[in-house]
């Protein structure tokens, strides 16, 4: 048993080892970055970005480079806010550099919690 160990850290020696949660997110990203623009491509790149809660928490809406997010939840507004940058470069990793230059946070309007 210890030759066929021996025999696989030997072929594997010149490869390097990629987490499947890099991996994943890299080959994610590629396929969202081909589809055509759209609402659900959008939700769906800012889910990954931020998490299924703070995605439930808030809608958003991508026009000429600028993703506008609403939250009626002023904490949630906050830190997204305060995590734009590294949001943003989240997002422009799924959707592609070109497709979001700016990150707007605003409070949705008539809503409360």
């Amino acid at each position: 048993m210890s030759s066929v160990l021996s025999v696989a850290r030997v072929f594997l020696r010149p490869y390097s080892v990629v987490p499947i949660q890099h991996f994943s997110a890299s080959v994610l990203a590629e396929v969202i970055r081909r589809q055509p623009s759209s609402p659900a491509r959008t939700a769906l790149a800012w889910q990954l970005a931020v998490g299924p809660a703070l995605a439930r928490a808030t809608t958003v809406a991508l026009c000429e480079g600028v993703l506008t997010v609403q939250s009626s939840d002023p904490r949630w507004t906050l830190e997204i806010t305060r995590a734009r940058d590294i949001v943003l470069r989240r997002l422009q990793h799924f959707l592609g550099p070109d497709s979001v230059k700016a990150l707007h946070v605003e409070r949705e309007p008539g809503r409360s919690r």
